[in-house]
């Protein structure tokens, strides 16, 4: 049974061209689901997986406390192994396939206001290294709507100052070039011809990342988020952050301003409009706010 996972995480990185991050995700799901069948279950075969398998495996997950969108990402993630089992001929039936997947309610992105996004931007203290860094990391994120993957990922050669754009990858290693404004523009620039050059380790083999870390090589997504999260705190920013929060941010506040849901699409690199319509329920709750808070009548 292994051998056949090991085959189909291949298929999706070879074939499908998947993120690192979603591969690491249906490996997880589909290690955590195939343990369960061979020792709870006896299955030795992935022939001999019937619907009610799948079904008990799913209500294990649901009485270990797992949420109805860790349910339903697991489904995902069985739905579509069984299938490629399928069409490779593997196996001759998918026991997945009046599997229903639960309903969730879509929860909508905590966003900041426009008054604690700049009260998170003038945090970094511009007179060190660091400092430096963090201001360009975070007007960046805010001025383009990337993910946090998309940041740390980053090389010099995809930033372009004279152009004013930036070209990074998203999910499926999907390029896309992003225009930066003024204001983040000019944080790029001092942080690259001031900065960047004091925080190379020249003990270190050289290294083409546009953001390091304090050993002189590329953050990661954790170092980033532990940089957030101190800023916050900086900036008594009380509300819940995560690590995609400039995005929300980013795309609501253009909504907003009156941007058309087209451009927001692009900006963020989303493959479907619906994903980003999101955005648009987010500005309604936020209008409904503000006429609660200051309409004599509300």
């Amino acid at each position: 049974m292994e051998y056949e996972l090991k085959d189909f995480l291949h298929y999706l990185t070879v074939e499908r061209n998947l993120a690192k991050n979603t591969i690491v995700s249906y490996e997880r799901d589909l290690r955590k689901y195939a343990h369960y069948l061979v020792n709870v279950e006896q299955i030795r075969s992935w022939n001999d997986v019937s619907r009610l398998h799948i079904l008990q495996f799913l209500k294990f997950l649901k009485e270990n406390g797992n949420s109805a969108k860790t349910v339903a990402r697991h489904i995902a993630s069985i739905r579509s192994f069984h299938q490629f089992l399928l069409r490779e001929k593997i196996t001759e039936q998918d026991p997945t396939v009046h599997i229903e997947t639960p309903q969730m309610e879509r929860s909508l992105p905590k966003v900041l206001s426009m008054a604690e996004v700049e009260a998170l931007l003038e945090t970094p203290k511009p007179n060190t290294p660091f400092g430096i860094r963090d201001k360009a990391m975070l007007e960046l994120l805010y001025a383009t709507g990337m993910r946090v993957s998309e940041l740390v990922n980053l090389n010099l050669s995809d930033v372009h100052l004279t152009m004013g754009f930036v070209r990074c990858y998203g999910k499926g290693n999907k390029e896309r070039i992003v225009p930066i404004g003024r204001i983040a523009l000019s944080a790029l620039k001092t942080y690259i011809e001031e900065a960047r050059l004091k925080l190379v380790n020249p003990k270190k083999r050289a290294t083409d990342a546009l953001f390091l870390n304090h050993h002189g090589e590329r953050l990661t997504r954790q170092g980033f988020w532990k940089i957030l999260k101190k800023l916050a705190k900086e900036a008594n920013i009380e509300k819940e952050l995560t690590p995609h929060t400039l995005r929300h941010s980013f795309a609501t506040h253009l909504l907003e301003n009156g941007a058309d849901l087209r451009a927001v699409q692009e900006l963020l690199g989303h493959a479907d409009i619906s994903t980003t319509q999101i955005y648009t329920h987010v500005t309604k709750a936020r209008l409904k706010d503000v006429y609660q808070q200051y309409h004599p009548r509300a």
